[in-house]
């Protein structure tokens, strides 16, 4: 155990533990009915109602298990101080990040490859955690639940009124924006003054124009970002002349509002957008596209990423029953209750009604055509979102060779210890 302990600590010694964050954790096994305990704590406060439902459903209908779902702000935050104080829950709910690349290697999450339910996931989602494993690792540690599409939202009955078409290749898109803003209508709306929002035109973009594994490669000294990114950069930059003038200027929820407003034809962004563009103007006809970045049609991929999985801890005590939690959560009825929730899009196979405003990637959507975000694989201290604001406002000659310089540069500074990791895997290998 104080092996483990070493371990988490060096994870996460930057992490400050507050007075009061700490949850009631699970250390009684079974309730006063002699129920067992499970507590599940999960990332995503936005679907709270959701989860509150899914608990009163899951206790009404099981008899010798107490489901305990907690929905906290900071959710991460918690988790980590909670690691510490080696008080974990049973069942974590996070996203397909860095965050589970880090619990994964410091060997925290159970391997799950005979839970049932597996069966049932759709492959790339599963795939898409193969390649969030700093060095290959036997087993299955996460059971994939949501995910999320982010591409192009459309103002559908303005397209419809003024004729135009989805286009399908960059160079399409790029007169599609000339079109649009000959008719003195502004193409695109961006909310850069939030950096995180900077990531969702360059993810829709690297999607199509570099390899799922790309920081593998880097790690495995076989690539350089400075390579893989030059075109991502170059058209990322291109587009900010179709958008607002200083769009540092105007937030996420600027962003939003502005397009729920009708001041864009379009908004690039992934489908978490929609409840907030909604909550400005419920009955906007929005509809979406696959970012086109690629000359070619037939390139063209769906960004969609793991945004909600299940890990159970290593040292769950009750594994038969924490599955059982998952089998309920992954019934269609459940999983249907989630999706009309949040316009989410669903990692299990089966016949599952998504939100209109998927309309246009469904068929990316149904047919697994689509590759994980590239920020997923940053370390948050690397700040990529920040760095890529700098450049897209760099106004300079050497900007582009400056920020790509640079993306190496931190990129070492800030992976040492998986390089290293990496280089001793392949050592081992020869």
């Amino acid at each position: 155990m104080a092996k483990k302990k070493k371990k988490v600590m060096a994870l996460f010694l930057a992490v400050t533990i507050v007075s009061g964050l700490l949850l009631g954790g699970c250390g009684k096994e079974k309730d006063a009915d002699g129920k067992v305990v499970i507590e599940l704590v999960h990332y995503k406060p936005e679907a709270v109602d959701a989860f509150e439902a899914l608990e009163e459903k899951f206790n009404a209908t099981h008899d010798n298990i107490r489901l305990v779902i907690d929905s906290p702000n900071d959710a991460m935050v918690i988790l980590k101080t909670r690691f510490i104080r080696e008080n974990n829950p049973d069942i974590i709910g996070i996203g397909g990040d860095i965050n589970y690349s880090n619990f994964l290697d410091a060997n925290m999450l159970m391997d799950v490859s005979d839970f049932d339910g597996l069966k049932d996931i759709k492959e790339n989602y599963l795939s898409t955690n193969k390649d969030l494993e700093y060095v290959p690792k036997e087993g299955v540690y996460a059971v994939p639940y949501m995910s999320n599409a982010a591409g192009v939202l459309y103002n559908r009955d303005m397209f419809e009124e003024h004729g135009w078409k989805i286009p399908t290749t960059w160079e399409e898109f790029l007169q599609l924006c000339e079109e649009i803003q000959a008719e003195g209508i502004q193409p695109l709306y961006f909310g850069y003054k939030d950096t995180w929002t900077c990531l969702a035109p360059w993810n829709a973009i690297a999607v199509n124009l570099c390899e799922t594994d790309i920081a593998f490669q880097v790690n495995s000294g076989n690539a350089a970002f400075s390579d893989a990114y030059r075109e991502v950069a170059e058209k990322d930059k291109e587009i900010l002349k179709y958008g607002q003038q200083d769009p540092v200027a105007y937030s996420y929820n600027d962003a939003c509002t502005a397009f729920a407003r009708g001041q864009s034809a379009m908004y690039v962004i992934g489908n978490y957008a929609i409840p907030q563009i909604k909550s400005v103007n419920p009955d906007m006809n929005i509809d979406s596209f696959v970012f086109p970045a690629s000359s070619n049609a037939e390139e063209n991929i769906l960004n969609s990423g793991n945004d909600l999985m299940f890990c159970i801890m290593e040292d769950c005590e009750h594994k038969e029953e924490a599955y059982e939690v998952l089998r309920f959560l992954l019934e269609d009825e459940n999983v249907q209750a989630y999706l009309d929730d949040q316009s989410a899009v669903p990692c299990k196979k089966g016949d599952f009604v998504l939100a209109p405003e998927l309309d246009g990637m469904k068929e990316y959507i149904d047919n697994g055509i689509v590759a994980d975000y590239q920020d997923h694989h940053y370390p948050s201290e690397m700040a990529v979102d920040a760095m890529i604001q700098t450049y897209l406002f760099d106004d300079s000659s050497n900007a582009l060779e400056t920020f790509l310089t640079r993306f190496d540069k931190e990129w070492v500074r800030y992976n040492k210890d998986i390089i290293s990791k990496v280089k001793e895997y392949q050592k081992k290998g020869e």
